[in-house]
């Protein structure tokens, strides 16, 4: 027989274990959508959930009452920093990058998207697995360093920060299984958005000693002999693309075949998807409600932004002026609220007491009551009426048991009395069997009287 698992010690053991330091340290983010944005674009939302994977909330359901509000307020708890919203108007879909709790929220339209069900579909070997998304992947800005306009600064940081920052002394190559590409193309203004598969093979070989190596039979039916396998000139896979650009020693050991320290090997990527091409409309201060510091397509003068900066201000200002009237308004009832808990207590102590009093008033009254017949069970002797002398005051029922019982006992003597003596004769006794025949036939359904004939008309009948 095996041992029965005890939930309960092992979800005590899971919480008081936890996660570790550097996993509660590392960027968290939800990925959500809100409004009506259609089937490919809920899609989209769960390849960036898988890209973003495993400090991300991957099976997180979205629900139409949620507000942004309700995400914020949780963000803490579960050490959420990051907040991705896809959304989509009339013109095209967008999506938001917003730093929790403060901000600040860069809103980008998505120009072109491919899903990641579409891009590995035209590979011809897909390289996908589960132990992919164990780890969290390398981030790699392209062209971001040369620009000094503060809007792409702030997308730098945004999307180096989205992810977990690496060690360089402590990285093991073995976790290093995806990577993801940001490029940036300064005259358009675009970000082009990639996913990556990397991918260690041996260079310098040949594909029939690489499929040896990888312990994949070869096919020697056409053959006579194995020499002409590995004699026969033919290229490996990719082997044109591994350039000395590509080529690398490799500084540990890997779990692949050939992976070995020190041994020259070709670093490939294969494409996970998904893909995106966005841009940048704006940057705003707070979580999608703030200053707004960079605009693409508005452009407003210093005048207008202080106006806008003055209505901001008032609407804080009024905003805080609610907030305190209504903070004074739950004062006021908690204290009435108070107040009238006070009386009502003060009431029912005072009802209490009442009742102690009558009953106390009560046991007297009985007391002097039942002198006379505490007399009379002692001494076995009537008292003089002198010895006792009456008020002439009889106490109330005060509707117990007892006055109820005199109450039932009176009503039935009272009936017992009332009730007429019968006289049984012999036409009473008819009419009682004619009433229990009667009775008898209603209940059997056999309501008909039947005739009854004498003896010489069946005779006649018969002859």
């Amino acid at each position: 027989m095996g041992k029965k698992k005890n939930r309960k010690t092992n979800a005590k053991k899971g919480k008081a274990q936890g996660e570790s330091a550097e996993a509660k340290n590392a960027p968290h983010s939800v990925i959500v959508y809100r409004g009506h944005v259609g089937r490919y674009l809920q899609i989209l939302m769960r390849d960036i959930r898988k890209v973003m994977e495993p400090n991300t909330a991957s099976n997180l359901k979205v629900r139409p009452k949620c507000s942004l509000q309700d995400y914020v307020s949780i963000a803490g708890s579960f050490h959420v920093t990051h907040l991705g919203i896809i959304t989509r108007s009339e013109l095209s879909p967008y999506l938001r990058l917003c730093r929790m709790p403060q901000g600040p929220t860069l809103t980008f339209r998505l120009l072109r998207y491919s899903l990641a069900k579409d891009i590995t579909s035209l590979q011809r070997r897909q390289n996908t697995y589960d132990l992919q998304f164990k780890t969290h992947p390398l981030v790699i800005l392209n062209n971001f360093g040369g620009s000094e306009e503060m809007h792409v600064k702030v997308m730098s940081s945004m999307f180096q920060n989205m992810f977990p920052s690496i060690n360089v002394v402590k990285l093991k190559l073995v976790n290093i299984r995806r990577c993801v590409l940001f490029s940036y193309d300064e005259e358009t203004g675009t970000i082009e958005f990639r996913h990556y598969s990397i991918k260690i093979a041996p260079t310098g070989v040949s594909k029939a000693i690489k499929k040896i190596v990888k312990s994949k039979i070869p096919d020697l039916s056409r053959l006579d002999d194995i020499s002409e396998f590995l004699t026969k000139d033919t290229l490996s896979e990719s082997e044109g693309e591994d350039e000395p650009g590509n080529q690398t020693i490799l500084p540990q050991t890997l779990s692949s075949r050939g992976g070995k320290v020190g041994q020259q090997s070709a670093v490939r990527m294969v494409e996970l998807g998904p893909r995106m091409t966005m841009k940048l409309v704006k940057v705003e201060e707070g979580v999608m409600d703030g200053e707004v510091l960079y605009h693409s397509i508005v452009k407003k003068t210093e005048e207008e932004k202080k106006l806008i900066r003055q209505r901001r201000e008032q609407r804080k200002k009024l905003k805080e002026k609610r907030r305190k009237i209504q903070e004074a308004n739950v004062r006021k009832k908690e204290q009435e609220k108070s107040v009238l808990d006070e009386k009502a207590m003060e009431g029912i102590k005072r009802k209490k007491e009442e009742w102690k009093a009558e009953k106390e008033r009560n046991l007297e009254e009985e007391e002097e009551d039942n002198d006379e017949e505490w007399f009379k069970k002692e001494i076995g002797v009537a008292p003089d009426k002198d010895l006792f002398p009456s008020t002439g005051k009889k106490r109330k029922s005060d509707g117990g048991v007892g006055s109820i019982a005199a109450k039932r006992l009176k009503k039935f003597s009272e009936k017992k009395q009332d009730k007429p003596k019968l006289k049984k004769t012999a036409q009473d006794l008819e009419d009682l069997l004619k009433h229990k025949k009667n009775l008898k036939r209603l209940k059997t359904g056999n309501t008909k009287q039947k005739s009854f004939r004498p003896a010489n008309i069946k005779r006649k009948n018969r002859k």
